[in-house]
């Protein structure tokens, strides 16, 4: 027991079975927590001038365009998960109904039912990771906050903390009030957002964060955009898309100026995570869980959507990656890292025959045109 008058240190266990930060151990926590290391430094500025131009208009657009996910979305609106998967073109459903007429397929007996009842666990599953990523994005905000030195860098990733956690919000609120459930968090998201908030250099948080995973999830959202016509899901999917197009140019901004900087070798370093984390990393959600829960083994069914992907010549997920490159190409040229070190990550980027989206329009330099909330403001 604690004498009176005495405080325990923040750093003291209270007793053997608890951890630093007064949680169980590990092997006691509840499985819906997650203990995170974080090995950064916090950085406490006093120079408080506000000198960087780009990013003092970044905050005060932050400021302007924060919503309410309360009063500017409908939730009273009516979802119907059968009518929102089978009005999407060219999404799960037309390319199962392929898949199943295919001899030998394990789908050769579902019909109607068990292709639209497994679409909308798809969809589920894919929401789902937009929610994980999102709070992952809230995290590593808060991270930035703490660790980059400067007071206007400071203050927009708080408002980039607060984006993303409205973020979640909505995305929780429209899996579990409209949908039913969700799915947990995928291996290799997990693995990418881990490995960001565990590093040590607050400069890895805005690499792979704003420039690769926001990019990422622009081109995620877009894509659902084009293929929805669902309008609460749609209305929301563009005020989010506003936000991210926000902290994409927060990225580009911030690390432009600080890898002009930075030898040769930490640049390289830098080029190669992004490799690592574009090129080497081509493993996908493949969503075992859905596929068990409609009793199905994955490694048993992916065979068979690809077949029929090919016999259809369509790539599902095509105008996705073309979204996500044509975005994460021109924003890196902007940060410097095409071509350090004699143009390294441009030829390895040249060999993926990604190098065509270099002069595609920078999210810095566009992300305006991404503002729905004052579109909408606008309008009204």
């Amino acid at each position: 027991m604690t004498p009176p008058n005495q405080s325990r240190s923040p750093t003291q266990p209270s007793n053997p079975g608890e951890t630093e930060v007064g949680l169980p151990a590990t092997s006691m926590v509840d499985e819906s927590i997650r203990l995170i290391t974080d090995n950064a430094q916090r950085i406490m500025t006093w120079d408080y001038t506000r000198d960087r131009d780009q990013l003092v208009t970044l905050y005060n657009k932050a400021m302007s365009s924060q919503w309410n996910s309360v009063t500017d979305l409908d939730w009273q609106i009516d979802v119907d998960p059968e009518r929102l998967v089978s009005e999407q073109p060219s999404g799960s459903m037309h390319l199962m109904t392929a898949a199943c007429k295919i001899p030998g397929s394990p789908l050769a007996t579902w019909g109607d039912k068990e292709r639209i009842e497994c679409s909308i666990e798809l969809f589920k599953a894919t929401l789902s990771q937009f929610m994980h990523g999102e709070q992952g994005a809230m995290l590593t905000a808060a991270k930035i906050v703490e660790t980059v030195p400067w007071i206007d860098a400071k203050y927009y990733a708080s408002t980039q903390t607060m984006d993303e956690a409205r973020h979640t919000e909505v995305f929780a609120k429209y899996l579990y009030e409209k949908l039913g459930d969700a799915y947990p968090m995928n291996p290799f998201l997990d693995a990418q957002i881990m490995a960001l908030l565990e590093d040590s250099r607050w400069d890895i948080a805005y690499l792979g964060m704003q420039i690769v995973i926001e990019s990422l999830a622009l081109a995620a959202f877009g894509d659902m955009l084009r293929r929805t016509n669902e309008p609460l899901l749609k209305k929301l999917l563009r005020y989010v898309m506003a936000d991210e197009a926000r902290h994409v140019a927060f990225g580009i901004i911030s690390l432009g100026e600080y890898y002009e900087d930075l030898s040769e070798a930490e640049l390289k370093d830098r080029q190669e995570f992004m490799i690592e984390n574009t090129l080497r990393s081509q493993s996908r959600a493949t969503t075992p869980e859905v596929w068990e829960r409609m009793g199905v083994k994955v490694d048993e069914v992916v065979p068979f959507l690809q077949q029929a992907a090919r016999e259809q010549n369509v790539h599902p997920s095509a105008q996705f990656q073309r979204g996500f490159f044509a975005k994460l190409v021109p924003n890196t040229r902007r940060l410097g890292l095409l071509d350090a070190n004699n143009g390294y990550l441009r030829k390895a980027w040249q060999e993926a025959g990604l190098m065509e989206f270099e002069f595609a329009d920078d999210t810095a330099s566009e992300y305006d045109s991404y503002d729905a909330v004052a579109q909408d403001r606008a309008a009204s």
